[in-house]
């Protein structure tokens, strides 16, 4: 019967199980007792488990030929180097099927997960982070030892023309379908200008391309590593911004921090050298990633692969608070911006990023705190008309943290009052600010001399907010720097 009008014959997808069972009795000399599919992620590659008696192998099946050529010429090079990768039982090229080891089910990120039990990395969980950046080094340097590039694919580089293609796809698959506004000739004159930066950086090192906790699996303790086939030459930061800023995996700023010198101490690399180029790397990945979850989740309907993004909607959000970049691209600024203050991005599946609420004291003759790099969210309180224990020496060298303070202020009914007006307030922005998913909330309290008023407000805030909420508190005393050990 002909096909009516705009009707498609169903596409037919390629069956792997055929050559994969061939693949396997040619190979071990048997058929496979278990044929199991595994969890397909975001590539067309579809991965099984075949066994007999004690024997367990992954199947592989790759539609791009030559995706399949770079993994397992890269898999021989990596084995006959003594890295940690699986070794390659079988192949047929033509068939796009091939036989590995089996490094088990347990992933670097699967490990974080079942470990972690709050925003603290676990010891072991850190340790097996380490032992992976000690690696990392070794797979860098194969392209100093020799290693025969004209197997990268699609790129032997990242160079312009990769980076460029990684930009345009955050703002096609990202900007365009969140809904970002953006001046399209002004983005693509940053655009320009972040390429050349990010072309300053030595770059004489193999870039894995895609290293992050899900394509790092863990058999005894030790890491091994996968899906190295989109790598090629390029500059060692992308890699450790890969792992560190790996959206879901969602590493505290203080272990993203520790794990970077721990790379640098491993790789023998200089860190201001390194740390000149290492935040736009971070940028350029966490677009990367975006576009990625843009193609899958706005675009292709795949609405999980959305879940990862208010975690990266937080790591820019950090970025802009803390990580000022050497080349100015004002336009690409301004979108990271419109992202970090975006309520919607904030809300996709279950996520719960997490508070951290910044309580400052100040004192008001040296003008008020600044929020340059946040989202200027936040309250200034003015502690001036409390009773003021300065104006007594037996109080004039002590601070809002001492007891003699503390008791002077306790007995005050003044403060008590002002102090419960601070705290209704404040949890009724923190209540809001958790159901939307944002992340920072800025807190200042000023007195004269910031020494005693406004410190013993902050401290009370602070206690308040980590007893009823278990908000993480970042607490500065602006005037008594020793108090900020």
């Amino acid at each position: 019967m002909p096909l009516k009008n705009k009707e498609k014959p169903a596409e037919l997808k390629p069956q792997p199980e055929a050559p994969l069972r061939a693949l396997y009795k040619k190979t071990f000399g048997r058929e496979p007792e278990l044929f199991e599919p595994l969890k397909a992620d975001g590539s067309a590659r579809r991965l099984f488990r075949l066994k007999d008696g004690d024997r367990s192998v992954i199947g592989a099946f790759g539609p791009d030929k030559l995706e399949n050529r770079a993994f397992l010429e890269f898999s021989r090079r990596f084995r006959a180097e003594k890295l940690p990768v699986p070794e390659i039982y079988g192949e047929d090229q033509p068939q796009g099927v091939y036989l590995e080891e089996d490094l088990g089910s347990t992933t670097l990120f699967e490990f974080l997960t079942a470990e972690r039990k709050g925003q603290d990395i676990p010891a072991q969980v850190g340790a097996a982070y380490k032992k992976t950046l000690e690696w990392l080094p070794r797979f860098q340097a194969q392209v100093s030892k020799g290693m025969d590039l004209s197997h990268c694919y699609p790129r032997a580089s990242f160079d312009r023309q990769s980076i460029m293609w990684d930009l345009n796809y955050f703002k096609y698959y990202f900007l365009k379908l969140a809904k970002i506004p953006f001046n399209e000739q002004k983005l693509e004159d940053d655009f320009l200008r972040f390429t050349e930066f990010l072309l300053e950086a030595p770059s004489d090192s193999f870039l894995y391309r895609d290293f992050q906790s899900r394509n790092i699996m863990l058999r005894g303790g030790e890491p091994w590593f996968i899906d190295y086939q989109g790598g090629r030459r390029g500059a060692p930061h992308y890699d450790v911004a890969s792992l560190l800023y790996d959206a879901k995996a969602d590493l505290p700023p203080e272990t993203r921090a520790a794990l970077r010198r721990h790379y640098l101490a491993a790789a023998g690399l200089e860190t201001k050298a390194f740390t000149r180029h290492y935040h736009a790397f971070v940028y350029i990945r966490i677009m990367q990633a975006m576009g990625a979850y843009g193609l899958r989740g706005f675009y292709e309907g795949k609405t999980h692969f959305l879940q990862s993004v208010p975690y990266a909607v937080r790591n820019i959000e950090w970025l802009l608070r803390n990580a000022e970049l050497e080349v100015k691209v004002p336009e690409l600024t301004q979108c990271f911006r419109h992202i970090a203050a975006s309520s919607y991005l904030r809300q996709f599946g279950k996520t719960k990023l997490g508070l951290t609420v910044r309580i400052t004291s100040f004192s008001f003759k040296n003008g008020l705190p600044m929020d340059d790099k946040g989202h200027g969210g936040g309250f200034v309180f003015d502690c001036r008309a409390l009773p003021n224990p300065g104006r007594y020496e037996q109080y004039a060298q002590l601070t809002g943290k001492d007891k003699p303070v503390i008791e002077f202020l306790q007995k005050e009914p003044e403060v008590e009052k002002y102090l419960g007006h601070v705290f209704g307030i404040l949890d009724a922005s923190v209540e809001n600010y958790l159901s939307r998913n944002f992340t920072s909330l800025m807190v200042n309290f000023g007195c004269t001399g910031g020494r005693h008023r406004s410190v013993y407000c902050a401290e009370a805030l602070a206690a308040h907010v980590k007893e009823k909420y278990g908000a993480r508190v970042e607490l500065t005393h602006r005037e008594q720097p020793e108090l900020n050990k």
